[in-house]
Order: structure tokens, then C-alpha cells, then sequence
């Protein structure tokens, strides 16, 4: 029997803390899907088709990593994919009280997908794509928070 697990997230922009969660989920699934979310409560700086793009060029050696994204309950997808798990990565303590909101709400949907936590990289805990998008606003250095692909998008996306 294979084991698929989605990892969903805004990923605006992907960065190396996400690429930590997807690369070690990969380890441990058979097939990690790897869905952007479509927030509509969120403004983000790159649309869907540009994250999906990003995040493909950075895995593309991950060959069980495999890219989409969808709208609606989690839970949906993950069946439409026949994934019994859900992977969600956490920084700190904060995270874990939203996570575990999101994780029962889920259970309550569809008790038979598991949600894993993989806590993440010590030097990425910091680490959040609103952090990047404010650091590369304005022409910081972000060589050591995403992959060099996506630094190179947000340098067109910011003109820095």
C-alpha cells in the first residue's frame, strides 16, 4: 500500500523552512503532494500559478514531491488524492494552538486522515514568507531564507 501525505500552505514565496518540511516528509511518505492554498482572505504577492511554479522548479529533485493546488476543505483533497495524511510544520509553541484547531476541525470532516507534525529546523523558527517578502521589500538579504530561484522572483516582483 503506498502512503500519500498532502502539505498544503500559502507558500508566499516557498521558503527554506517549507523546502525543510517538504524534503523530510518526502523521507517519510511515499507521495507528498504539495498543495498551495487559494486564501481568498489573503492578498498574496504571487498568484497561485506562480507559487505552484516556484515551489516545482525547487523540488524538482524530489521525484515523489509532486505539486498542485486547490480551493475548499483540505480534507477534500487529500481523499480526491487518497492521502491518509496531512504534514504541517511547526515553528513554536504558537503555532501549535492554531495547528490544533485546524487538526480537529479536520478529524471532525474525516477521521481517517492523520495529521503529522515535523517540527522544524532550529534555524528556520524564525522563519515566515511574510519575514521574506518584507526583508526582500526592501532590498535586504535573503540569499539564507529561500533557494536562489525564488530570491530571483522576488527580486523582479520588488524591482530591488
Amino acid at each position: 500500500m503506498t502512503s500519500i501525505a498532502v502539505c498544503p500552505g500559502s507558500f508566499d514565496p516557498v521558503t527554506y523552512g517549507h523546502l525543510d518540511i517538504i524534503r523530510r516528509g518526502a523521507r517519510v511518505f511515499d507521495e507528498v503532494y504539495v498543495v498551495v492554498l487559494n486564501n481568498s482572505s489573503k492578498n498574496p504577492l504571487f498568484s497561485v500559478e506562480e507559487r505552484i511554479s516556484l515551489i516545482s522548479e525547487v523540488t524538482r529533485d524530489l521525484k515523489n514531491v509532486k505539486v498542485d493546488s486547490f480551493q475548499g476543505l483540505l480534507v477534500d483533497y487529500a481523499k480526491s488524492v487518497n492521502a491518509g495524511a496531512i504534514i504541517r510544520g511547526l515553528r513554536a509553541v504558537s503555532d501549535f494552538e492554531y495547528e490544533m484547531q485546524i487538526t480537529s476541525m479536520n478529524r471532525v470532516l474525516n477521521e481517517e486522515i492523520e495529521t503529522f507534525f515535523i517540527m522544524t529546523n532550529n534555524q528556520y523558527s524564525f522563519l515566515s514568507s511574510s519575514i521574506v517578502k518584507e526583508v526582500a521589500k526592501y532590498g535586504g538579504k535573503i540569499s539564507e531564507l529561500v533557494p536562489p530561484y525564488v530570491e530571483k522572483a522576488l527580486k523582479e516582483k520588488f524591482n530591488t
